[in-house]
């Protein structure tokens, strides 16, 4: 890493040092919920303060004010005029990473898939994941791999139709709700606990067909537990804790997290400092390694994963108006949902290598700590996808 002043204290010896950057530079490194690689500490301040006089027009409508700078810093991306785009995602040693659509209404849909085939199609160094073996190839040809992923299908509506033809761009996660009820089931911030509909259980087959990873991330209780018993493919949380350690409404109950496994799925642990202890704003990545422990001694090394959904692609004047102004629309609880707050040990992409340092500081093996950073989810990607 090239900034020694970010380099979190494991108190690891040279040995367990040059051990750790192995491990790392060897293993097909996977985050599942990848907001990067940018963050607004590695954004320039005058780009910051471009694009804030940018949103000035728009103050009156709080949906495209919020939305407007992450747009805005992703179109400089792909048009390669920020730098730091392909700098932190190479310095970070992550090989593959989603790049997310919105499916949460058709103008989202349509609008999504031409951002993200717009990076595809213009940055050289990314590809599409369609397989596993898209996966390895980037690995050995020094390239980064880009996975289409999904969190609120509620615009799909009931057209399976649709869900197939999502496939064909290239979608290969999906997470069953957001929050919320939709017409599949219950979110993890429905009091009801509803579970999976009718409905639901059709959908769930489709993905199983489709070849399209069932994730249960911002699903309730029961929403987990019917999709663990009705796939028949592995059932993953691309992002989540563990409740256990830090009872949140986004962590998952032992039952979740064990009935997860058992398909052959994966939990992916987040690094959000809202989610993984009490106090945002004095979290570190030993909170997050905190969650990682409790689940390798619940489920196994092989059933544990890193989706960290943080730091965010944006700036910090715009987090801070959505925490204040959109998180509560979309089913956030009060105080949470994204801001200036950051995980001590992980303020940046680039910082990805201290997971692999804090694994090896923590006692696991060479191998457990290359399926957690992750071989993990390249097994179950194999096992949904193809090889």
């Amino acid at each position: 890493m090239s900034d020694e002043s970010n380099v979190y204290d494991f108190q690891l010896s040279p040995e367990q040092e040059q051990r750790a950057r192995d491990i790392h530079e060897h293993s097909i490194v996977i985050d599942l919920l990848f907001q990067g690689p940018l963050s607004p500490t590695v954004v320039p301040a005058e780009v910051s303060r471009q694009i804030r006089e940018e949103c000035e027009p728009l103050m009156d409508d709080p949906m495209a004010y919020s939305a407007h700078p992450a747009k805005r810093l992703r179109g400089m991306s792909v048009r390669g005029e920020l730098a730091e785009f392909k700098d932190e995602w190479y310095r970070s040693g992550i090989t593959a990473g989603n790049r997310e659509l919105d499916l949460s209404d058709v103008n989202g849909i349509m609008t999504s898939m031409g951002e993200v085939q717009e990076q595809f199609d213009r940055v050289d160094w990314l590809v599409k994941a369609l397989t596993a073996a898209d996966i390895r190839a980037a690995k050995t040809k020094g390239l980064k791999a880009g996975i289409v992923t999904a969190q609120d299908p509620a615009g799909l509506g009931k057209n399976l139709d649709l869900l197939e033809a999502l496939h064909g761009f290239g979608l290969r996660v999906l997470q069953l709700t957001y929050n919320n009820q939709n017409a599949i089931a219950s979110g993890c911030m429905e009091l009801a606990n509803g579970g999976v509909s009718n409905f639901g259980m059709s959908f769930i087959r489709k993905l199983n067909e489709l070849g399209i990873v069932v994730d249960t991330s911002h699903c309730g209780k029961q929403t987990t537990l019917d999709a663990c018993r009705l796939s028949d493919k592995p059932v993953i949380a691309s992002h989540t804790g563990a409740e256990a350690i830090y009872p949140h409404r986004r962590c998952k109950s032992d039952e979740e997290l064990q009935a997860i496994a058992a398909t052959g799925g994966v939990i992916g642990v987040f690094a959000m400092p809202w989610f993984v202890h009490e106090d945002p704003q004095a979290t570190s990545i030993d909170h997050v390694l905190d969650h990682i422990d409790y689940m390798v001694k619940l489920v196994g090394a092989d059933h544990v994963g890193i989706g960290t959904d943080w730091p965010m692609s944006d700036v910090d004047w715009s987090l801070v108006y959505f925490k204040e102004h959109i998180a509560p629309k979309l089913g956030f609880a009060k105080g949470d949902g994204p801001s200036t707050e950051l995980i001590h040990g992980f303020e940046q992409y680039g910082l990805f290598i201290n997971f692999t340092r804090g694994l090896v500081a923590r006692g696991y093996s060479n191998e457990e700590v290359s399926k957690i950073i992750g071989g993990n989810w390249l097994r179950v990607f194999q096992q949904v996808w193809g090889s």
